[in-house]
Parts: C-alpha cells; structure tokens; sequence
C-alpha cells in the first residue's frame, strides 16, 4: 500500500461562517471529506485528525450557561471527548459516503484519542489556546468579569477565550490507531489535540485543559512512522508579512527559513506558529520526511508538489 500521512484539518473544514448548527457542520464534514477521499484514491494511507475549537468552546458556554447542585457543568478534559465523539461521527459517516458513492469498500472509523501531557508543563501556569467563538471586547471584558475567562485578541478577528495547552508526549491509542491503519481502515484520531491525560500510577487522569491539535497530530504522525505531514488551513499557503502589502507567500522552504521567520515573530501564536513548529518538529525527527501546509481546497494539489508550502529539513 502507500505512504501513511496524517492530515490534520483547521477548524473551517468542520465549521464555516456562522454554521454552527449539527446540520451545517455535517454539511462541511461531507465538502472537507471529499477533498480527503481524492487522497485516499491516490493510494495514501490517511488518518484524519480535527480541530475542535468552537465546538468545544460552545459546549463549555452550554455546560456553564446550564449547570445547577443537580446537573454540574463537565469539565474541559470531558467536553474534549465530547467533541472527538461529535465531529468523528461526522467526518466517519460523511467519508463513508463519499468512499461508497465512489466505488470504494474502504470504511472510516474514529478513536477517542488520550494525549499524554506533563504535570509540570509551564503551560498550566500560561494559557494560551483560544477556543470557542470570537468576541467582541465589551463582551470579552464581560466574560472576563462573570466567569473568570482569560481573553486575548486573535489575530485581528476578534476576542476568544484561552486555555492552557500542555505539549503532547505520548498517544496512548497509538497501537490500536496503527493496526487499524495497517489494515485499511481510514482513521479519524487525536480530534482536537486528544483529550489531555497525565500517568498516575497505572491510571490516566483528565486534566482541564486543550492540547493543540497540529501538534498533537505531528506526534501521532511520528509515532504511527508517516512519510508525510499535512496541515490543511484556511489559507493556500503559509506568508510572511501577512496581511502587508509586501505579503509573501511560501513555497519550498527549509527548516533554517522557517526557524528564521519565527524569530522575525511573522507567525501569530495560538494560530499559525502551531502549525509551523508541528512541520519544523515532524521533518526533522526523520530524514525523508515532509510537512506540507496549505488550504483543504489544495490539498491533493499540494502533495503532488504543484500547491501549498512544503517544508524540509
């Protein structure tokens, strides 16, 4: 069979616009599975990985908009777990029915993913994960003041809630994911980062916060042996100056470029720097292998050479 690469796609594969409904979403998980299937098609060994962003967020906003002595709100490690659930059921359902219309008996199938965290990890004492939908600053400075919610800016677009978000160490699925892969299943793992656990004794215990789903998925990609890393975004490339009139876009980089960019500060934390350090972690653990970043729509493009920022040691 072909090479293994994990594709981990950015939120608006899953959630456009305002289309916060389940029906809008499924919509978008059955347009982003498409793309995916011509991947598949092309003989690529595809796990699937997922952002979970707004959805957890909502779902936390829900939980704490409805809690009471009889009905206490879910903590964030089991909202995460909620959403691997959702958004696998989803993206499982919609690549098994474009795999069929297509002629293919290749069937989907999703993984509550744990990630294993450090205890010690600064990041607890640091939140920096912006989850949820975005604010404006009245209503930031309000959630601020009723909830106790840190908020930042994000990248121009308006205000979000940020959590902790610890480096993964382990996948604890990992085997389970592989033999599953090596048998020709389509796997969906590690949605949203994974639900961050820590080892205690010989139990694996939720901790409250959000792991980054890029890096999460770069982990897993190392772990499962990928030739390939491909992070999919909103944009076709990565840039730099972005959003100046000098913009550039990427094409072939190496890792010496991209480690100069992020000490000129050109990625926005919390967003496209993620994506960035998961490309420069996944080439260098191996010789041979490559990380590609580029939009849904340019994926199949991308791996063939002729789209996106390809990234090599």
């Amino acid at each position: 069979m072909g090479k293994k690469v994990i594709v981990a796609l950015g939120g608006n594969a899953i959630q456009t616009g305002n289309g916060a409904t389940a029906e809008d979403q499924q919509k978008a998980c059955f347009e982003t599975s498409k793309q995916i299937v011509k991947l598949i098609e092309a003989g690529y060994k595809v796990v699937v990985s997922h952002g979970n962003g707004p959805q957890v967020g909502n779902i936390l906003l829900q939980q704490a908009a409805s809690q009471s002595d009889k009905l206490p709100a879910m903590p964030i490690d089991t909202c995460g777990a909620m959403t691997e659930g959702m958004i696998g059921y989803w993206l499982q359902n919609a690549l098994d029915e474009v795999l069929a219309t297509n002629g293919s008996d290749k069937k989907a199938a999703t993984i509550v993913t744990q990630t294993v965290v450090d205890k010690a990890d600064p990041a607890f004492q640091k939140p920096t994960k912006p989850i949820g939908s975005f604010y404006t600053k009245e209503e930031a400075d309000e959630l601020k003041s009723k909830r106790g919610y840190v908020m930042i800016e994000d990248a121009g677009r308006g205000f979000r809630r940020v959590v902790p978000s610890p480096k993964p160490i382990d996948i604890v699925e990992k085997g389970a994911i592989s033999t599953l892969v090596e048998s020709g299943v389509v796997v969906i793992a590690g949605g949203g980062g994974g639900i961050p656990v820590v080892v205690e004794g010989k139990k694996y215990v939720g901790v409250e916060a959000v792991i980054d789903k890029d890096l999460a998925s770069e982990k897993l990609a190392e772990l499962l042996d990928c030739e390939c890393f491909i992070v999919l975004t909103a944009v076709d490339h990565v840039a730099i100056n972005f959003g100046k009139p000098n913009q550039e876009e990427l094409g072939e980089v190496t890792v010496a470029d991209l480690q100069k960019y992020i000490g000129e500060n050109q990625f926005a934390p919390g967003s496209m720097l993620p994506k960035v350090e998961a490309a420069i972690d996944f080439v260098t653990s191996r010789a041979g292998r490559t990380a590609i970043i580029t939009s849904l729509e340019n994926a199949a493009n991308a791996v063939k050479g002729v789209s996106g920022t390809r990234i090599r040691a």
